[in-house]
């Protein structure tokens, strides 16, 4: 699977877990069921840890949501957002750039047009205040 793949599939999941009190292996085991899409190994590890990261990165989207207040963002927009900062904070492969950039293919194609530029705008201001000129190359040792 492409991480591209990968992301959505997360999305899935994760979007689908915000309905409910279902722990992970649950959303899981229903996705497994569901049998809508394919769910591998590195699906599993990667919604485990964004949903265990998931208070953390609520703050960050707290804190640079300027417009919003976090329990008015809506779960479409909170997945993504959550996938998008969980790899900017925890996944040392992932430049910030491409995490915002496959974020607004995921807003893109899941949101309304004006979620997607708040994405953008969200995820670039958290990505300039973590390296002080928003580029982002603290994550790759750049």
């Amino acid at each position: 699977m492409k991480r591209s793949e990968i992301r959505e599939a997360v999305f899935y999941l994760t979007f689908e877990k915000m309905f409910g009190s279902d722990t992970p292996d649950e959303v899981l085991d229903t996705a497994y069921e569901a049998d809508v899409f394919e769910i591998t190994e590195d699906v599993e590890d990667m919604f485990k840890a964004v949903d265990g990261h998931s208070a953390e990165t609520d703050e960050v989207i707290a804190k640079f949501s300027e417009k919003r207040q976090f329990s008015r963002i809506p779960k479409v927009l909170t997945a993504i957002l959550r996938i998008a900062v969980y790899e900017m904070l925890y996944d040392d492969k992932i430049h910030d750039n491409v995490a915002i950039s496959e974020a607004v293919i995921l807003a893109q194609k899941f949101a309304y047009e004006n979620d997607v530029q708040f994405v953008n705008g969200l995820l670039g201001a958290f990505s300039r205040s973590r390296s002080g000129d928003g580029s982002g190359n603290e994550n790759t040792g750049a």
